[in-house]
């Protein structure tokens, strides 16, 4: 029992979950916590472009995709020390790559170039996340 907490494949498993856990909770709940400081921010972010009039609705369609997807990888994160399925961290996952390509599509109308280029790393770990707990 304790060899299979050494293989790459559990490892691999445990890390990608917990990373994304990490991530996207306290991202998320970050946005809970200050809504008013962070629809404030994006409000500036986005006032000359056609999404200006569409922030508190796009802030907490983000926010409940990541919040989402970090509970998903906790979960699943707990579940892979249980048995070794890992279906939870996976869907997880998935919320996680898609809310990394919301965060990049703003940021590009936004012409927030430098901003999107800084999701990049994200979307690969992201998809490289999907990959390793399918």
């Amino acid at each position: 029992m304790l060899e299979q907490f050494f293989q790459i494949n559990f490892l691999s498993k445990i890390f990608c979950s917990a990373f994304l856990a990490i991530l996207f909770l306290q991202s998320g709940l970050d946005k809970v916590l200050d809504w008013k400081g962070n629809l404030s921010w994006l409000k500036s972010h986005f006032s000359k472009t056609f999404l200006k009039n569409s922030v508190p609705l796009l802030l907490g369609i983000i926010t409940i995709t990541e919040v989402a997807a970090g509970v998903f990888s906790l979960i699943g994160f707990l579940h892979l020390l249980i048995t070794p399925k890992s279906i939870w961290a996976y869907y997880g996952a998935v919320l996680a790559t898609a809310n990394i390509i919301m965060l990049f599509f703003g940021q590009r109308i936004a012409k927030d170039y430098t901003g999107a280029a800084g999701l990049v790393p994200y979307f690969i770990a992201c998809l490289m996340a999907m990959w390793i707990l399918w």
